[in-house]
């Protein structure tokens, strides 16, 4: 296995870090309103999780196919994405199917990542151009 890039290390961390935040967040919401319960934390954790391992084995996948002639790149990125969709549909399921998860909280950590990189431009972290 190739060593981690430090551009997906350092992303991934980035992703790691507002998840994290984004989380506290939503457990604060969750208790402001009286709705908080430890299916909450667990769902969280399971979502949140979730989000940033797709996002890191999306980098790993980037750095592995770099160099790759056209075809067998776009089919390697597209085998990545419908396995890593599949691992969210699974985690969703997890979310929705078992009672000691919060449905809300494993779900909506989710999107998390998508958030974080919107706003991605507006933090600069040591070592960027």
């Amino acid at each position: 296995m190739k060593k981690l890039d430090p551009t997906v290390k350092r992303e991934t961390l980035y992703i790691l870090a507002l998840t994290v935040a984004m989380s506290l967040v939503m457990q604060g919401v969750f208790a402001i309103f009286g709705a908080w319960n430890l299916s909450v934390l667990w769902g969280n954790l399971l979502g949140g999780a979730a989000a940033v391992i797709n996002f890191l084995l999306m980098g790993i996948t980037v750095q592995n196919v770099m160099g790759y002639e056209e075809k067998r790149l776009r089919n390697a990125v597209r085998l990545s994405q419908m396995l890593r969709m599949l691992l969210l549909i699974a985690v969703a399921a997890l979310g929705v199917a078992l009672p000691c998860f919060s449905t809300v909280a494993a779900l909506v950590p989710l999107f998390f990542p998508r958030v974080a990189v919107a706003f991605r431009p507006l933090f600069k972290l040591g070592g960027e151009k």
